[in-house]
């Protein structure tokens, strides 16, 4: 029958993309994928044709393919989004049965494959050393572990979960993993990891991608009762932080994640050329999420009513944390970073998160801006009622009138291009300091590095006790 055929059965998507009501035979279909209705789109074709519309708000219309454990059904399917909110039609305009071929193993890994891909709330493309080099989270408990997932790129997947009954040292063997209960930080549900190899026949899998998939569904948010709109105040979070950045998150990371695995030649053989503008589209990926980010901060930091959740830190600790995260791109082009060592210890009172992202700002910046082969060093220092920890690298060094502009809003002292930034990070890194009652100073000259100066308040009651442990160890 044509794309234009008659109307055999229709179904309707509410906002979230679930199957709220279809008619037969597309309903006996959802239910022989094991799916319910209203519920989750169990078969996987149609899924992703609806999550494309949703996506980007166009009409799309193909053949899909399906199997209901008696026959092989291919249909031609049409599906329009509705007005802002309000989902999806499904019209299902040609269906044909017909007999199941032979059990294939491939076609079943492949079907076990898009069935973990539809159900998984993060993926991750790893390397053939299961490290991870991009992710994308849709679930809102998984977005801390996404963005310290995403800050560790170059490290085991399996540093980031807790893989239950698992003594093993880690990464364990794929295979191993594959089908893992796990744990995950920031989440009360269960977990379970699917890893789909990226294989090349004769020899070991180039990379994977990992799947996790929830054994629930996440927790139903309670219904506020109706406000009246009330206008933000003109510096308050607005478009980008409320709007633009979460719609821009997933398909730029998806960007990223599929450059990456034609980068790496997952996905076959790549001519080198090819391969390298496979890359340069994953930097620039990077590159515009990074800036994404950095937008939605800025109206954080400047909203009137932006405070900090101040608490009981060890700044040794959050510094040794940062170092971690950064090891890998700093290992890149040969830079040592020398964080405090184990042991030492600087009790303040600050936002662990917000002193974690300001150090992970200034040891990033110091290995963009530091020659290859050359030191990046964390000091603590105890300055009385402030606490300091000092980022210092053997970079160009900046002029006094660098110093100053340092601080402003976009400024990038002249470099371009992704390896400049977005000119934001400094300005967001001091606003957190001094909503954290401290400050971000720089001490620098031409030639001669430059020193950043995190300041936060002392913990002056643990400040004794810290002190006399450093001077017995």
């Amino acid at each position: 029958m044509s794309e234009a055929g008659q109307v055999l059965a229709t179904g309707q998507c509410d906002a979230g993309g679930q199957l709220v009501s279809a008619g037969e035979p597309l309903a006996g279909l959802q239910l022989a994928c094991g799916g319910t209705l209203p519920g989750a789109i169990a078969i996987p074709a149609l899924y992703e044709l609806v999550e494309k519309a949703r996506t980007f708000g166009l009409k799309l219309a193909r053949v899909i393919r399906a199997h209901d454990g008696h026959e092989t059904i291919t249909a031609w399917v049409e599906v329009g989004p509705g007005e802002a909110g309000q989902g999806c039609t499904i019209r299902v305009t040609s269906w044909q049965g017909g007999p199941l071929g032979p059990d294939d193993p491939a076609a079943i890994s492949e079907h076990r494959a898009a069935i973990d891909r539809t159900l998984a709330e993060l993926t991750a493309q790893l390397d053939s050393s299961q490290a991870l080099r991009s992710v994308e989270a849709s679930a809102a408990d998984l977005a801390d572990l996404a963005t310290a997932m995403q800050a560790g790129l170059g490290r085991p997947w399996t540093d980031f979960v807790t893989i239950d009954g698992a003594a093993h040292e880690q990464p364990m063997h794929w295979r191993l993993l594959d089908g893992a209960e796990v744990r995950l930080a920031g989440s009360d549900r269960r977990w379970r990891a699917n890893l789909l190899p990226h294989e090349v026949p004769g020899s070991s899998p180039l990379g994977f991608e990992l799947c996790l998939t929830a054994e629930s569904p996440p927790a139903a948010r309670a219904v506020e009762p109706a406000v009246p709109s009330v206008a933000l105040p003109s510096n308050s979070q607005g478009l980008v932080g409320r709007d633009i950045a979460p719609v821009l998150r997933q398909p730029i990371a998806r960007i990223i994640a599929n450059a990456e695995t034609i980068r790496t030649r997952m996905a076959g053989p790549l001519a080198e050329e090819y391969s390298q503008y496979a890359a340069d589209i994953a930097s620039a990926g990077q590159h515009l999420l990074a800036l994404v980010e950095d937008l939605a901060d800025l109206e954080v930091v400047e909203a009137d009513q932006f405070n900090t959740a101040p608490d009981r830190i060890d700044l040794a600790d959050v510094a040794r944390r940062a170092a971690g995260i950064l090891g890998v791109r700093a290992n890149e082009r040969g830079i040592a970073i020398d964080p405090p060592k184990l042991g030492e210890t600087l009790p303040a009172i600050a936002e662990f998160r917000r002193v974690l992202q300001v150090l992970l700002n200034l040891v990033g910046n110091a290995i963009r801006y530091a020659p290859d082969k050359s030191s990046v060093w964390i000091r603590l220092e105890d300055a009385g009622n402030r606490a300091r920890i000092i980022v210092a690298d053997q970079g160009p060094g900046l002029s006094d009138e660098q110093q100053v502009k340092v601080f402003e809003k976009f400024e990038r002292l002249g470099r371009s291009g992704e390896d400049g930034g977005s000119g934001l990070g400094l300005y967001i890194s001091r606003r957190l300091a001094r909503a954290m009652g401290g400050d971000l100073l720089v001490e620098s000259a031409p030639g001669q590095g430059a020193r950043f100066i995190l300041e936060v308040p002392a913990d002056l009651l643990a400040h004794a006790p810290a002190t006399a442990h450093q001077d017995d160890h």
